[in-house]
């Protein structure tokens, strides 16, 4: 299906968080000067105009990545994810990166970022941003065929962020089987899985069956903002390969984004070991 398009749902919670945290491993990798290839296997459109009519249909944002950058005293972990906005907007917030424009603000000369994208509107608009650049590889395929066909990538070390829309029901079931065979592939890489919370518990299965794969240094985290409501009440993310001493910083950023982003709820977050192995 291609009917999704995020540009309703940018800066909302869940991207805060997933951006977040991308940008807090990201950062990580780069600690050494060996190269990196950030691959994302459902790009969309790359940045996105918060001025646009589909943002401004519901003003998402204004409950999300408005409520961070208005906060007191963010933590350490934020960093990386706020120097990326405050250079988009040097003013009043007007554009919200997705994950490839998070990803591209962050990467250094020697690093790539391969995308993958089949919604045209989508596809065009990550053409029109990026598709000059270099370090940037865009690709008309379907993200889970793709990504097998691409790894490993030249890079010993890199970032998979696999974030499907999860409009299909059997995505939850294509997530794990993609991971399994993905880590199989490329064992040095760090996968990070995508998840949303609906009142359907589609995101249990998928962690019940990424719990059994026996994969290394599995690490959980997930934030609640609205558990009332009949929609997307909040979002998570699994990370296979979680760097060193990582798990630290997240465990310090979940609890302040609960408290930001979840002011008139009572929210929850997560941030825990799924594997004893690590």
């Amino acid at each position: 299906m291609l009917s999704y398009q995020h540009d309703y749902h940018a800066g909302n919670h869940a991207d805060v968080l997933k951006h977040s945290v991308l940008a807090v491993l990201i950062r990580a990798l780069q600690r050494k000067t060996t190269p990196l290839r950030v691959i994302d296997t459902h790009a969309g459109s790359g940045l996105y105009d918060l001025g646009s009519a589909m943002a401004q249909h519901g003003r998402e944002y204004e409950q999300g990545v408005a409520r961070v950058l208005a906060a007191n005293t963010p933590p350490a972990a934020l960093t990386p994810y706020l120097e990326v906005l405050q250079r988009l907007n040097p003013g009043e917030l007007r554009r919200y990166p997705g994950s490839p424009a998070m990803a591209l603000s962050l990467l250094r000369q020697q690093d790539h970022l391969e995308l993958f994208e089949l919604h045209p509107q989508a596809l065009d608009a990550l053409r029109d941003w990026a598709g000059r650049e270099p370090r940037v590889h865009i690709h008309r395929r379907d993200g889970f065929e793709g990504l097998m066909a691409i790894l490993p990538p030249p890079e010993k070390r890199g970032i998979v962020l696999i974030d499907p829309a999860y409009e299909l029901k059997t995505d939850y079931d294509r997530v794990a089987d993609v991971l399994a065979a993905s880590c199989r592939r490329w064992s040095n890489g760090v996968f990070v899985i995508w998840y949303p919370l609906l009142r359907q518990q589609g995101s249990a299965h998928l962690i019940r069956k990424i719990q059994r794969l026996g994969l290394p240094k599995v690490f959980q985290v997930e934030l609640t903002v609205a558990p009332e409501v009949e929609g997307l009440r909040g979002s998570g993310l699994i990370v296979v390969n979680l760097p060193y001493q990582i798990d630290a910083e997240l465990r310090e950023l979940l609890p302040w984004l609960k408290l930001c982003l979840g002011k008139n709820h009572p929210g929850s977050s997560v941030a825990v070991w799924l594997t004893s192995t690590r």
